[in-house]
């Protein structure tokens, strides 16, 4: 198991030299020598780098949306480390958590068994990671709902694929695809405006 922090490359320029057996937890959680949003994945971290503007607003519009309706048992939470096991702590766009897993200002991650929901919206880097590395760790970890949200149509206009947990399979299924509004039960009752993104 490797626990010593991440060393350097000569000529580098700072740039982390992995581990012989790659990255654990203790190294992304050990500032500073991992950079901000950087995300654990087999071992391996990973960066979308600079997003685009409809990622920034369609999470911006959904947190604030989610918060103005989220249960007292709950919280909304934004680009959180969750910790899934020593070799994987994916960073969700939006995570929902149980409020009791809420310490302080100063805590860095969630464990994956407080997590109630993962967002994540779509951008070109990470497609490949958000569309199916992303969900099966999600599924296999068991957290009970996934959105996938990106842009569709010859007008890109936002669309929210929603998804619930097979506990028999732990894989998701799809509950309901939204392109002008969310509206869902679970994890509990809420109502969406896509439309909204366009006065942002």
């Amino acid at each position: 198991m490797t626990t010593g922090t991440p060393r350097h490359s000569p000529g580098s320029q700072g740039s982390p030299v992995p581990p012989p057996d790659g990255y654990t937890v203790h190294d992304l959680l050990s500032p500073p020598d991992i950079p901000a949003h950087v995300e654990l994945l087999d071992g391996w971290l990973s960066s979308d780098g600079p997003h685009e503007r409809f990622h920034g607003i369609m999470t911006d519009l959904l947190v604030q949306s989610l918060r103005g309706t989220v249960p007292p048992h709950l919280k909304v939470q934004s680009r959180m480390t969750v910790v899934i096991d020593e070799r994987n702590a994916p960073e969700p766009d939006i995570t929902i958590v149980r409020a009791a897993a809420v310490r302080g200002g100063d805590q860095l991650y969630f464990p994956v068994r407080d997590v109630l929901l993962a967002v994540e919206v779509v951008s070109p880097r990470s497609a490949a990671r958000d569309r199916d590395t992303k969900p099966r760790k999600y599924a296999d970890a068991g957290v009970p709902y996934f959105w996938r949200v990106g842009r569709e149509g010859v007008d890109d206009a936002p669309v929210v694929h929603a998804y619930a947990l097979d506990a028999r399979t732990r894989s998701y299924r799809l509950v309901g695809t939204f392109h002008d509004e969310v509206k869902l039960d679970a994890p509990f009752a809420l109502s969406i405006d896509l439309t909204a993104l366009d006065r942002l």
